[in-house]
């Protein structure tokens, strides 16, 4: 039987006709722990992706259960944005023993909203990228789980479309800690000024945004949701492959600006 794995951080794989070897894992520098980013299990990712020995779903469920330890709140149903944050949305649900009930559908035929040419154009976008299922919370206290509040153009005129539908309260929470530095590291992040977390609005971020109230995942429980089960596989690994595991470690960095490598300018 062949034993399929991922290709570790820094290792060097000859395939050929006849087998597959390892010529080489070049370690971190100093042996710091690698790097993996973490926003890729947030975001980036599709959630049937195996990183690190762990479903992508996985993760973010255990995000949004996390996230219903952190920032509890009463209200009557917990929804998403359809659909990138659904398994944060179901995590945080049944954490809170509340009903996960859709609020919003896709509709199909209308185009990205990022590539609109303006602002007001993408927030036209975005009220009718999505159909209001309005019998399911008219009346309701409604938790919006979002996975990621980046510029923060996106969500307000959700909610606004939602207390225009009847909704009796809106809040959201965010299954990850605010973006605040740039990524150097190849992902396109937005500059410092146009994250919303550097704004001045970010200190009244909910009534910014025209939402009741707005918590953040914290970045230790962002952490431990991404660490929990790699630690208790670790400990299960056979002797053969223990030395395939390196010292665990994610970058960080857009949330705490702590960078997993020196940065020359």
């Amino acid at each position: 039987s062949r034993y399929y794995r991922e290709v570790l951080p820094g290792e060097i794989v000859k395939i050929s006709r006849h087998d597959v070897q390892t010529l080489d894992v070049v370690q971190r520098p100093e042996g710091d722990p690698s790097a993996f980013c973490i926003f890729e299990y947030v975001y980036f990712a599709r959630p049937d992706s195996i990183f690190e020995g762990q479903m992508v779903y996985s993760v973010r469920k255990r995000c949004g259960q996390q996230l219903a330890i952190e920032a509890p709140v009463e209200a009557d149903l917990v929804s998403t944005v359809p659909e990138s944050a659904t398994p944060a949305a179901l995590g945080y649900a049944q954490k809170c023993g509340l009903p996960y009930v859709e609020v919003l559908c896709k509709n199909r035929y209308v185009g990205r909203t990022f590539i609109q040419p303006n602002m007001r154009l993408r927030q036209l976008g975005v009220a009718k990228k999505f159909g209001v299922l309005s019998d399911n919370f008219k009346g309701k206290r409604v938790v919006i789980i979002d996975d990621s509040i980046v510029r923060g153009n996106t969500i307000s005129p959700i909610i606004k479309l939602l207390r225009e539908s009847g909704a009796k309260e809106v809040h959201i929470r965010v299954a990850s800690p605010p973006i605040r530095f740039p990524c150097y590291m190849g992902i396109n992040i937005p500059t410092k000024e146009e994250l919303i977390a550097n704004r001045p609005e970010f200190h009244d971020l909910a009534n910014y945004i025209g939402a009741d109230s707005v918590v953040y995942l914290s970045v230790e429980g962002l952490v431990s949701s991404v660490q929990e089960s790699i630690k208790a596989r670790q400990d299960n690994i056979p002797k053969t492959h223990k030395s395939f595991i390196g010292k665990l470690g994610h970058c960080t960095a857009c949330l705490t600006g702590d960078y997993p490598v020196e940065l020359e300018w």
